[in-house]
């Protein structure tokens, strides 16, 4: 499967990712990006997408709660080359979920749930280790128009999300 997404992401899967089976690399066109973010295994490194950041590079983790159903979001942003958490939105304090007072501020999001805002916490080396999901919860990176699904490719396997400056 050869395409193009004019909203700047590669992606790339090898046969063993059961609903990826026979795709090829998708290759965009060279443009001027902000910086790159790279999703890979990380017990092998292979490469599984491949998002070119606009600048200002901004980009969220979303995901549906396992319990609740309600969708959480981890907003990030590069912040002079460094991968920074910036802000999440719980639309609900169900499990695992929480403020931790002295990390950001907790306003209303006006709907019953809660922005923490002004997190503002670097990401150690640019790069964390997540363990996406199954397809019911959906594990998801959405930068502008662009929206991959983490647990379609690696459902229950543990990828590295790296921001590259």
């Amino acid at each position: 499967m050869l395409g193009r997404n004019a909203k700047g992401w590669r992606i790339c899967a090898a046969p063993f990712f059961p609903l990826m089976a026979g795709a090829a690399l998708l290759l965009l066109p060279q443009t001027s990006h902000a910086a790159l973010l790279e999703v890979s295994l990380a017990e092998t490194g292979a490469v599984l997408a491949e998002i070119d950041l606009p600048d200002p590079a901004e980009w969220c983790v979303l995901w549906r709660h396992s319990v609740k159903g309600f969708e959480v979001q981890d907003c990030y942003a590069m912040q002079n080359g460094q991968m920074v958490l910036v802000w999440s939105h719980l639309p609900d304090f169900a499990a695992g979920l929480d403020h931790i007072i002295g990390r950001g501020r907790q306003i209303s999001d006006g709907q019953g749930g809660y922005i923490i805002e002004d997190i503002n916490e670097p990401v150690a080396g640019n790069a964390y280790i997540l363990r996406p999901g199954s397809m019911a919860v959906d594990h998801r990176i959405h930068a502008g128009a662009t929206e991959i699904s983490l647990s379609r490719m690696a459902e229950h396997q543990r990828v590295r999300i790296a921001l590259i400056p």
